[in-house]
């Protein structure tokens, strides 16, 4: 872990909230690590009306302390989100944290369980927005549950259509 990161080592005072989705794919486990491994999938698997771009220089080589940058609107308000690997440990599971963004407190862990032939995607997002509870309640909330809802269906599908000539 990077220790001069601050948003990685202490969580902030006030209120966090916690997202937790689970998807079951018809794919192996390598096969959705080795999805999640490629940071230019992350354009995919985000919807289109956030207007996100990964920045960095690609391929970007995932491991602890690989710093991704990205840009991307909210609510059409222009955001740079700059997040580091904090956990690196293929094919199970990896953590990624805000360094830089639009949040106070981002930590989310991506997990990977086998479930016979096929995987559970498991995302656990421990966040704390800015400006605290209304703010989630009037906005955060239903953003996120959007952005993963259509991160689960187009994994759904990623992985069905992957299936689909074999």
């Amino acid at each position: 872990m990077n220790n001069n990161s601050p948003n990685v080592m202490q969580r902030p005072r006030g209120s966090l909230f916690m997202l937790q989705r689970e998807l079951v794919v018809a794919a192996s486990r390598d096969e959705v690590f080795s999805f999640f491994s490629d940071a230019q999938n992350l354009d995919r698997i985000t919807p289109s009306f956030l207007r996100f771009r990964v920045l960095s220089p690609r391929p970007v080589a995932m491991q602890v302390g690989t710093r991704i940058e990205y840009a991307l609107r909210v609510h059409g308000i222009p955001l740079r989100w700059t997040s580091e690997i904090t956990v690196w440990d293929p094919p199970l599971r990896f953590v990624d944290v805000q360094l830089r963004g639009p949040y106070r407190w981002w930590h989310h862990e991506h997990r990977f369980e086998d479930v016979g032939n096929s995987t559970n995607v498991i995302d656990e997002v421990v966040y704390a927005p800015r400006g605290g509870r209304l703010v989630h309640a009037l906005f955060v909330k239903r953003d996120l549950d959007r952005i993963f809802d259509f991160r689960q269906q187009t994994l759904a599908e990623v992985f069905a259509s992957d299936r689909g000539g074999r």
